[in-house]
């Protein structure tokens, strides 16, 4: 082969390459069929490669566009609206506490030595409860859960100290907690160093949102005694009302001292040191939400001032409603027990209360305990019973003179009230002597009425047949429901109903009613059957002893009361009376005796 075709064939060859490398179409890709044992062909690893590129640059642009935005959202925070949550947890004696970096607030609350009525861990503020405190800043709205906070742990000898640390242009804000090892409140203080200068001069917002979980059995009578509440710094204490169904709200327009989420047996609060500026609560019931009994917010403003000068300290309480500890907590703190009202909380504190702490201190069976209060209470009231019932003989002596006066006068009731108002003055009877002693003696029943359904220290104790004492005593379900009774029997309704109607009748004995009055005697037991069977098993069975011991008083004061010499120091009262002027109080009482009788004279004539 000569020179010049070896030069053609290499030029060719030149042709060839320079073709197939840049003008040959590029091969079909092949379908990749839905078979797990399809594969990639190998040359398109390099389109593979060029998509992974561009979706990280799609990432990396999503990354850019999101500090952006956090930056617009968060201005000089924006860093800080950036990270990962993380949880501390730690432990006292009464409480176990988590806390969030996001936020830098509290996570969980559960009580150690407390449990739900089903026995599960007791926990009052959990993932549906949310403490945020808003700021201005640029004037936008910015919360402390939108942020990450630097924790930092300290523990001494008797608390542990744990500070959430904001750092913003060497400007910082320290959220620090102190718990105690014994107790249920947490001290809690924000501290400003510079952070005032970065934010807008306006008051920030502490906003608690949360439901309150189903701890106890009955889902009605928790609702029916849960609300949010207040507390003033002028003493103005006030709550939702706790029969209400549906969204409410409260303005508090002064100064507020304390707030909280009040249940029939735990409360959980905040409380000011300096008091908040104003504050506003909501709260509503959640009918379809068998789990939850009611939802409701706090809200309240903290003073600009006060975190400029570093004087922003609180108190949150997450603990059981018990007298002697919440009225150690706070003033007017002790209201988030339900004790009655006018003079009704004065006797629980100061004489219920006492003698079931006293007895606490030797016994531990509190069916025990209330049989030991009815006696004490009975003791202590046995000298108007005694009085009570000595006017009782004195009428059933005097009942054979009364009644002739009555057959005497026929239809005149008028006369017939007169005579026998002359009649009470020559024998030396008050008529009232008798209602009185009964009176003084039923503002202690009905302070129990509250006192009882309230007591912690009664919730999930057993006695006998009844397994809570702070709720009903079920020894029978029914297959449907009684208006106004329910699906269930209570054994001590029974016989707190039975045991009226014994005490009823042996009263009757001694007392001289008649008429509608004497029905409505034998009435009322009935209408305890429906009113007490959904109450605490604990309030019947106490006002069952007391009926019980009401009449072994009487059966024992008959034994000691003479009847024939009570009739003949009446009958000495008369000779001495003769000529007696009637009394001040006689002559008023005859006289609207006489006005009421003329009124119902004008009533039948119309």
């Amino acid at each position: 082969m000569d020179k010049n075709n070896i030069i053609g064939l290499v030029l060719m060859l030149v042709m060839l390459t320079i073709y197939f490398q840049f003008f040959s179409p590029e091969p079909q890709i092949p379908v990749i069929a839905d078979n797990v044992n399809s594969t990639t062909p190998l040359n398109n690893s390099r389109d593979s490669v060029r998509l992974t590129n561009s979706e990280n640059d799609q990432i990396a642009l999503s990354d850019s566009a999101r500090g952006q935005l956090n930056e617009f959202k968060y201005g000089l925070f924006s860093q800080n609206a950036i990270g990962n949550e993380s949880v501390i947890d730690l432990s006292t004696d009464d409480l176990n506490i988590t806390f969030s970096n996001k936020g830098g607030a509290l996570k969980n609350i559960g009580l150690k030595n407390y449990t739900t009525y089903d026995s599960t861990s007791l926990n009052l503020f959990d993932n549906n409860h949310h403490i945020n405190i808003i700021f201005e800043h640029l004037s936008k709205n910015i919360s402390f859960g939108d942020l990450y906070f630097q924790p930092k742990v300290v523990t001494y000898a008797d608390s542990t100290v744990v500070d959430y640390t904001l750092v913003v242009n060497g400007n910082s804000l320290h959220q620090i907690y102190t718990l105690h090892q014994k107790g249920f409140e947490i001290n809690y203080r924000i501290e400003s160093k510079g952070f005032e200068r970065i934010i807008d001069p306006k008051d920030l917002k502490f906003l608690w949102e949360g439901q309150m979980p189903k701890i106890e059995r009955e889902i009605t009578d928790s609702r029916q005694r849960a609300t949010v509440r207040y507390y003033t710094n002028s003493a103005n204490s006030d709550y939702i009302s706790k029969s209400s169904t549906t969204f409410e709200e409260m303005a508090i327009d002064e100064p507020v001292k304390w707030m909280a989420f009040n249940q029939k047996f735990f409360t959980a609060a905040i409380i000011a040191d300096k008091n908040f500026n104003k504050g506003r609560m909501t709260l509503n019931t959640p009918i379809d939400d068998q789990n939850v009994v009611k939802e409701g917010s706090l809200e309240a403003e903290i003073p600009f001032t006060a975190l400029a000068i570093g004087d922003t300290r609180y108190t949150f309480f997450f603990g059981p409603n018990k007298y002697s500890i919440l009225k150690e907590v706070t003033d007017g703190f002790s209201n988030n027990i339900e004790l009655g009202w006018l003079f009704l909380p004065f006797i629980n504190k100061y004489l219920i209360i006492p003698i079931f702490n006293y007895l606490e201190l030797f016994f531990s069976n509190y069916g025990l305990i209330i049989i030991l209060m009815v006696l004490i209470i009975r003791i202590i009231l046995s000298p108007l019973t005694y009085k009570s019932h000595i006017s009782m003989a004195k009428m059933r002596v005097l009942k054979p003179e009364l009644d002739a006066i009555k057959e005497k006068h026929g239809g005149d009731m008028q006369k017939a009230q007169a005579d026998q108002m002359d009649l009470y003055r020559k024998v030396g009877i008050n008529p009232l002597s008798g209602c009185i002693p009964v009176l003084l003696q039923f503002p202690i029943l009905v302070s129990l009425f509250y006192f009882i359904p309230s007591a912690i220290e009664l919730r999930l104790e057993s006695f006998l047949w009844a397994d809570d004492l702070s709720s009903y005593d079920s020894i029978f379900s029914l297959p449907f429901n009684i208006p106004f009774y329910g699906d269930h029997v209570s054994l001590f309704t029974l016989l707190m109903a039975g045991s009226t109607i014994l005490y009823t009748m042996a009263n009757a004995q001694m007392t001289t009613v008649q008429g509608p009055m004497k029905t409505m005697q034998y009435l009322m037991p009935i209408m305890f059957l429906f009113f007490f069977n959904s109450y605490p098993s604990g309030l019947s069975y106490y006002y069952f002893i007391t009926n019980l011991v009401s009449f072994g008083q009487i059966m024992l004061f008959r034994k000691f009361v003479d009847e024939d010499k009570i009739k003949l120091i009446m009958e000495e009262n008369k000779k001495k009376n003769v000529n007696k002027t009637k009394s001040k109080f006689q002559s008023r009482l005859e006289e609207a005796m006489k006005a009421n009788q003329t009124a119902q004279s004008k009533n039948k004539k119309k």
